[in-house]
């Protein structure tokens, strides 16, 4: 290969990558970054690895990371928000898609007679916490105002002195609690439409869900959630005949205006949250019907959800807080005395709040966060940590244990396949459990590219996505 000139290119970023394309063992560089697909910040790890045949003593095979081009072994960041990794982010989606899709069709472990179970797609909202500027249609706002869909005044309050900023992040970091009372309530509403005690219901059938949480434009998360009736072992065992569908949605729309959690405190007097009075419940149909509302169409609304940040509504993807002193503005000497941080100057933040490129609702938003979040009485919600999230602190995605295959269990056979992929190229033999040991040592060395990398990444993912569009297209056909 000729050697390139390196003194004429102005970028940084183009010298790294001339450099990177004129390493001698540039190939084996540019295949880990096809190997991790487009991954925007993939995490740099050293060490090695080692497998041996006990039973001779003899090395099968052997991989150390200083053989590599970098010096690290390149892994995938594994990010399920898309406005941090792409790449990482549509491979969650798709696994929380066959996750879902699993729950309702069968597949995956789960058997085919899981899709004649009782099965509704509900979501749950948040209450009003004071009129926002909407788009009613094709009606004007309550301003008066025709919103186009973009307008960045949607979600925000008509009148923000009087708009509950407290209640709106009490909400938020209550919702996962909130959710989890409502799937009690739900269990004891459908006991009672059996004529049963909930022990008796207990016994002859199970609720089984999938949930995601989605950002509302004001900032507020609400609940799209797949709830199955099962028999006593889950998907395996049909519910028996009278759990129907319609006991299923009466229930739901029972339990959840029950449903509600009370937050009292001098500071802000009492609270009562509950959800708000939209709630939406229809039933899933068979794949293959004239309905919209399909196995596919709801695996595929979920897994597009999954993906989501609290970004979506305007807000940041990263935390706020000071690292060195973990959002508390000073760090404590040996013997207690406080010592002001000098990397965020005693604000307690890592960037000052109102230099943020945010709205200012969802700034205010933030800020409510913070200023509650210094009260000793909120200190398990920590709304400084979560500030970023206006408060909400749950997991975006979530199962109930018997609904289907986990997350854990799609990754693993992905892991075994590669590892016999790998196995095969390199013509080892078929391990045996019981007489090959794998002995390895890893450290962390650290996250992203060099400048040049990243180039060659974002290439990478952009070539798959025309490919993926072509596809999609019916190009390949």
């Amino acid at each position: 290969m000729a050697t390139l000139d390196l003194r004429h290119a102005a970028s940084p970023a183009v010298r790294d990558l001339l450099h990177l394309v004129n390493h001698p063992d540039f190939d084996r560089a540019q295949q880990q970054i096809e190997r991790l697909g487009g991954c925007a910040e993939p995490i740099r790890l050293t060490g090695q690895t080692t497998t041996v045949d006990t039973t001779t003593g003899e090395v099968l095979r052997s991989y150390t990371s200083t053989a590599e081009p970098t010096g690290s072994l390149l892994t995938a960041c594994g990010n399920r928000r898309s406005s941090r990794c792409p790449a990482c982010s549509r491979l969650y989606a798709a696994d929380t898609y066959h996750l879902i899709r699993a729950g309702l069709s069968g597949g995956k472990t789960v058997p085919d007679t899981v899709r004649t179970h009782p099965r509704v797609f509900a979501t749950l909202t948040a209450p009003s916490f004071g009129p926002v500027h909407n788009r009613p249609d094709a009606r004007p706002c309550r301003c008066g105002t025709r919103h186009a869909p973009t307008d960045p005044l949607l979600g925000a309050p008509l009148n923000p002195a009087t708009y509950d900023y407290a209640g709106a992040v009490f909400f938020n970091a209550h919702a996962g609690a909130l959710w989890a009372r409502f799937t009690t309530y739900l269990r004891r509403e459908i006991a009672t439409r059996l004529g049963m005690t909930q022990k008796a219901a207990r016994a002859v059938l199970r609720v089984s869900f999938a949930k995601v949480a989605e950002y509302q434009k004001r900032g507020l998360v609400h609940f799209h959630a797949v709830i199955r009736l099962d028999g006593p072992d889950g998907s395996t065992q049909s519910p028996p005949p009278y759990a129907t569908v319609d006991v299923l949605t009466d229930a739901i729309r029972a339990a959840a205006p029950r449903t509600r959690i009370s937050v009292d405190s001098d500071a802000v007097g009492e609270r009562e949250l509950t959800w708000g009075q939209q709630l939406d419940v229809r039933e899933i149909a068979a794949f293959g019907t004239d309905s919209e509302l399909t196995d596919q169409a709801v695996a595929a609304y979920v897994a597009k959800y999954a993906t989501k940040s609290a970004d979506a509504s305007g807000t940041l993807d990263h935390a706020l807080f000071c690292r060195p002193c973990q959002g508390r503005g000073a760090t404590l000497l040996p013997h207690g005395t406080p010592l002001p941080c000098t990397a965020c100057d005693g604000t307690g933040q890592a960037r000052p709040l109102p230099r943020l490129a945010v709205a200012r609702h969802v700034r205010q938003m933030i800020r409510t966060c913070w200023e509650l979040g210094r009260l000793p009485e909120f200190a398990e919600l920590k709304l400084r940590k979560w500030a970023h999230m206006l408060g909400f602190r749950g997991h975006f995605s979530t199962k109930s244990r018997r609904y289907s295959v986990t997350l854990g269990a799609l990754r693993d056979a992905r892991r075994a396949w590669r590892i016999e992929q790998a196995r095969t190229r390199a013509s080892l033999p078929e391990p045996d459990s019981t007489t090959t040991l794998v002995v390895g040592h890893w450290d962390y060395l650290g996250s992203g590219y060099s400048p040049g990398a990243a180039l060659l990444a974002v290439s990478v993912w952009h070539r798959r996505e025309l490919e993926r569009q072509f596809a999609a297209e019916g190009g390949c056909s």
